[in-house]
């Protein structure tokens, strides 16, 4: 798959503080990549960075089909984690204001705007002031206007962090949808929106890519079971008996949790210690590698 923009070296510093501690990565074209991290890790400074607001101290941002250094933003388009809007003006209104401020001709940001407000849902909604949107149309609307001028990368910061689980599910369906159309980057501290709509993840940590990869090469790479252990009344007096069995094993009521990156000889020693020491276990269950497991793994590195 080509690539749309290479990030070579990038490194970002306030003053004495380096923030972004030299970055290299690549973003592939029909892609939804999730730049991931917890909230101080950088998230936001590298989007800023990427969408020609910031300024790196280090390091470049090529995009393919143009000369290192050359103005990028016509190829962007960017939603930011709180974005404003002129709320006395209708769905409509501010699409076209957004079309015609991203330099498209006035008739072609008008038949934009419909095609938008029908892709991303709100065409009923398109002569309501935007005052009367709720957060998940906001949200919607702002994706319009990012994806307006037909960028070749479309950068969110955030996009579902601040909505209730109904705005959340709309903006993540419309998300996508749209990798059909360009290439998404996005930043989330949420790590089930990334694993439900991404095809790459960008692990960001202290201002370091410290993993990245597709779901399916990070699971590879990072592969652990987790065995559960449901038994009736309190687990812990049981706990000693599997300890020796895996990776890790932890207790939280009547649960027990066991970790082994060997699930299948797990499996067998875990059942037969059960039914051997005639244990009253009323549930057995074994689920992969989440990528909540695979943060935490790569993190505590």
């Amino acid at each position: 798959m080509p690539e749309v923009v290479t990030v070579k070296g990038l490194k970002k510093n306030f003053k004495d503080l380096e923030v972004i501690k030299g970055l290299d990565f690549t973003l592939t074209k029909g892609k939804c990549i999730a730049l991931l991290g917890a909230n101080g890790a950088g998230k936001t400074t590298t989007l800023q960075m990427l969408s020609g607001l910031m300024m790196p101290t280090s390091g470049s941002i090529v995009f393919d089909g143009l000369e290192k250094g050359a103005d990028f933003r016509k190829w962007i388009g960017y939603l930011p984690q709180h974005p404003v809007f002129y709320e006395w003006m209708t769905g409509r209104e501010f699409l076209e204001y957004a079309g015609k401020l991203a330099g498209l001709p006035k008739s072609e940001s008008k038949e934009r705007t419909l095609e938008l407000l029908e892709m991303v849902g709100i065409a009923e909604a398109k002569n309501r002031r935007v005052g009367k949107y709720s957060g998940g149309m906001k949200q919607r609307l702002g994706i319009a206007q990012a994806i307006i001028h037909k960028p070749r990368l479309v950068m969110l910061d955030e996009p579902v962090s601040a909505l209730d689980p109904f705005g959340r599910r709309e903006v993540l369906e419309l998300l996508d949808m749209l990798k059909k159309e360009t290439t998404i980057l996005f930043s989330t501290h949420i790590l089930n929106d990334a694993e439900e709509v991404c095809d790459e993840i960008l692990f960001l940590h202290n201002g370091e890519i410290i993993e990245s990869g597709t779901m399916e090469e990070l699971r590879e790479k990072h592969q652990q079971a987790k065995i559960e252990l449901v038994f009736r009344g309190k687990a812990d007096e049981f706990a000693q008996e599997f300890s020796s069995l895996a990776l890790s094993v932890s207790v939280e009521g009547n649960i027990i949790s066991i970790v082994s990156d060997d699930v299948e000889r797990t499996k067998e020693a875990v059942l037969k210690e059960v039914i051997e020491k005639n244990l009253p276990l009323i549930k057995f269950e074994i689920s992969r590698t989440s990528l909540e497991d695979v943060f935490m793994k790569v993190v505590q590195k």
